[in-house]
């Protein structure tokens, strides 16, 4: 007993010392680059924008093969980041931000089909077959999925309320006029 417990006790170390060197010796750099863009990303892995992720987003962001005004829950300000950040000119015009607003399941329509919750790509909604769901409010990000395939609709999104936790300062709008004194 006190042999195979000696014996395996030796082969961890030895294998975990291999583990450890190869780890330092065959490591496998990223782009710095890719990392950064991931990092001013929202990080809700909604899909909006196309890709599956935030990652694959920034990966192709920084190869050339997406627009900077990809991700429509970063809005206006992450574009004019993601520019500035690439070297890139971007027409910020045609990009609208939309009021955060939230799903919204009414009641009196919601037969339980849970086909909403299998298209959210945050899990916000909850719920179980033939019952009532619901949505994890801080959660969702207003990719309006779910609202597409409910056959009854009874999904709606609603604007939030401005309360003081909800509440933010508005972004002030950069003016392009020269201060002459």
């Amino acid at each position: 007993m006190l042999e195979a417990i000696l014996s395996l006790t030796a082969l961890g170390i030895v294998l975990g010392t291999i583990l450890g060197i190869a780890s330092r010796y065959l490591k496998v750099e990223g782009n710095p680059l890719v990392e950064e863009i991931e990092q001013m990303m929202p990080g809700t892995q909604c899909g909006q924008c196309g890709y599956p992720g935030c990652a694959p987003a920034a990966e192709g962001l920084v190869k050339g093969e997406a627009e900077v005004t990809l991700c429509p829950p970063g809005g206006k300000s992450l574009a004019a980041a993601l520019a500035e950040k690439l070297g890139v000119e971007v027409d910020l015009s045609k990009m609208e931000n939309k009021e955060k607003a939230l799903a919204f399941v009414n009641e009196d329509l919601c037969i339980g089909c849970t086909r909403c919750f299998q298209v959210c790509p945050t899990d916000s909604l909850l719920g179980a077959p033939q019952q009532l769901h619901t949505v994890i409010s801080d959660i969702c990000t207003s990719c309006e999925d779910c609202i597409d395939v409910c056959p009854t609709s009874a999904l709606s999104m609603v604007p939030v309320e401005k309360t003081m936790q909800a509440w933010h300062w508005p972004m002030p709008e950069k003016y392009n006029k020269e201060i002459t004194l």
